[in-house]
């Protein structure tokens, strides 16, 4: 955060110290009962479910949006909360939201200062929701659900959904042109249609809120709608937008380039480390050649499934070409990044696929891959995304050169062999 240009220092921190004021200065409006003890027991239990369902997705959401709003479903419980506990118990689901999806879904790769940040402006925007609430049902204060009745009431719980959305979005849009001044300030706004996604959150937090007034026991079943909108809704519209490889369901090349890109620019800005793995399978061609391309897609597609089995919960795993996989590794040491590669060598090694179309005198089963791979560790081989995936690249050609069915670190003679050879470290 200290080195952030002056402009954007100030903006931040006095938006970071206008939240504190309004978490002070709400903080005995209401008396927290046993009962809105419990609702945020409730809320809290539900949004922790929820975003352990659906992390793969948001973090890769998350940094695809880099440069751009990100909007997410966590508004769903933030705007529950905001209707129905004191600014305290609000406020608390807010933070655990913000830490949560930290250190979970983001596994702690997240910029610390842009999420207090983020978690600043939505404090800001239930307060200004609250004043809007409050205004409307003659000066009550949280929970508001049973004072929300009428056209008033409908009128009061829309201009404070608006109210919640527009001033956290302008906050977020005006920190994002001030850190990107070379950059036209229309890109800061981001897609459009993602506008709908908060809205739709507004919608169904609106709707857990008055459920867990009159029947809690239903927000099980009412659950399932953030998770739904999430998997069923947010992952196809990510599929459908050529981020995907059809064959593999891994992530599409273009995809993984703008996912690694970000990535390294997230590793310089917390001064840590990624790994890339390049993987290729060995003598692939006769595989396809011997069995049909059948066979051979159905071995890209176990080989997809076992190194996406293979590798850490925050790692990206795509398809490179054809034969090739690509996984970036964010975090890692270089004795972690050999440590999943042959994990990564081991686990294809014992993949058995059966063959969809079996020719005359060819077996039924492939067995007996064997895959090459090249990592190549950030800062320590190369600080350049190009440079770095080139050196990846270039220690798939040692491994292959070595013998193949191997290891080899970009930079160094570190070398993992097959399992019978002792490793040459």
């Amino acid at each position: 955060m200290w080195k952030l240009p002056t402009p954007v220092f100030g903006y931040v921190l006095a938006v970071d110290v206008l939240a504190l004021v309004a978490v002070a200065a709400t903080a005995g409006l209401v008396p927290i009962t046993s009962q809105s003890t419990l609702w945020c027991g409730l809320i809290l239990a539900g949004e922790i479910v929820h975003l352990e369902a659906a992390q793969r997705i948001e973090r890769i959401r998350e940094l695809a949006a880099d440069g751009r709003p990100h909007m997410h479903l966590q508004s769903i419980w933030i705007f529950a909360g905001l209707l129905l506990l004191p600014p305290p118990l609000a406020t608390l689901v807010i933070v655990v939201s913000y830490a949560h999806s930290w250190y979970r879904v983001y596994k702690r790769r997240g910029v610390v200062h842009r999420k207090v940040f983020s978690g600043a402006t939505v404090i800001l925007a239930c307060t200004a929701a609250g004043g809007v609430l409050s205004a409307g049902t003659g000066g009550h204060v949280a929970p508001y659900v049973p004072y929300l009745d009428g056209f008033g009431g409908m009128t009061a719980l829309l201009m404070s959904g608006i109210v919640y959305f527009g001033l956290n979005y302008v906050l977020v849009i005006l920190a994002i042109v001030l850190s990107n001044p070379g950059k036209p300030p229309r890109q800061a706004f981001g897609n459009p249609s993602d506008v709908l996604i908060v809205l739709a959150a507004v919608g169904v937090g609106c709707g857990i809120a008055l459920v867990m007034t009159v029947r809690p026991w239903l927000l099980p079943v009412l659950m399932v709608t953030p998770v739904a909108l999430h998997i069923g809704l947010l992952l196809p519209q990510f599929q459908a937008a050529a981020r995907t490889d059809s064959k593999t369901s891994l992530l599409a090349p273009e995809f993984w380039v703008q996912l690694a890109r970000a990535e390294l620019a997230r590793a310089a800005e917390l001064s840590s480390t990624a790994g890339v793995l390049m993987i290729d399978i060995d003598h692939f061609k006769t595989i396809d050649d011997s069995n049909g391309h059948l066979a051979g897609d159905e071995v890209l597609r176990a080989i997809a499934a076992v190194v996406q089995g293979s590798v850490r919960g925050g790692d990206y795993v795509g398809r490179f070409g054809g034969d090739e996989f690509v996984v970036l590794l964010p975090g890692a040491t270089s004795v972690e990044i050999v440590a999943i590669a042959d994990r990564i060598r081991t686990a294809i090694a014992g993949i058995e696929v059966p063959v969809p179309v079996v020719r005359p005198g060819k077996p039924e089963v492939i067995t007996g891959l064997t895959a090459s791979i090249g990592a190549a560790v950030y800062p320590e081989t190369a600080k350049e995304y190009t440079i770095l995936l080139q050196a990846a690249d270039d220690a798939v050609f040692a491994a292959k050169e070595a013998g193949r069915d191997r290891v080899v670190l970009a930079g160094s003679h570190t070398e993992l062999i097959r399992p019978e050879i002792p490793d040459v470290l």
